[in-house]
């Protein structure tokens, strides 16, 4: 009675370890909910990937031939931060917002070369990047202290 106990308790820490480790796997760097961009010209709905963990920061849009109007990718650094971006391997034009800790715009940088590998600084301490496809900042009518709502932005 007492063996088969301690093995359904075994059984139990190996099934809750596997669903933890599930959750992690499927939720990093995966599909993200909209985010709203509210800039002077209204509220703009973006289907976001979450680039959240160091491969998906590191891989990020690298290798996409194209992306979807009014798509884009949400990194999360984790902490607030000066942060730096490239264009390595990218073959899309990008526009890159730099945000900080509550969403706030703090720069923008418009139609990044692609594959370039210039160094894009953000300008200051930031917490996010929302990659967009290049020109889309400007028909967004996005500026520095706009804001991005998303519900990993506190």
């Amino acid at each position: 009675m007492l063996a088969s106990l301690k093995r359904n308790r075994a059984v139990l820490a190996i099934i809750a370890v596997l669903v933890v480790t599930a959750y992690f796997v499927f939720t990093s760097g995966s599909q993200g909910a909209t985010a709203t961009l509210t800039t002077a010209s209204g509220e703009h709905a973006i289907e976001v990937e979450i680039a959240d963990t160091d491969a998906s920061r590191e891989t990020g849009l690298m290798n996409r031939s194209s992306m979807p109007a009014d798509h884009g990718m949400l990194f999360d650094f984790k902490q607030t931060r000066p942060v730096a971006m490239w264009m390595k391997n990218t073959i899309i034009p990008l526009d890159m917002l730099f945000l900080d800790e509550r969403g706030k715009i703090v720069n923008i940088a418009t139609n990044a070369k692609p594959y370039s590998l210039d160094v894009i600084p953000s300008a200051g301490p930031v917490r996010y990047v929302l990659e967009l496809n290049g020109g889309a900042a400007s028909r967004y009518g996005a500026k520095a202290g706009d804001r991005l709502r998303h519900p990993i932005i506190p």
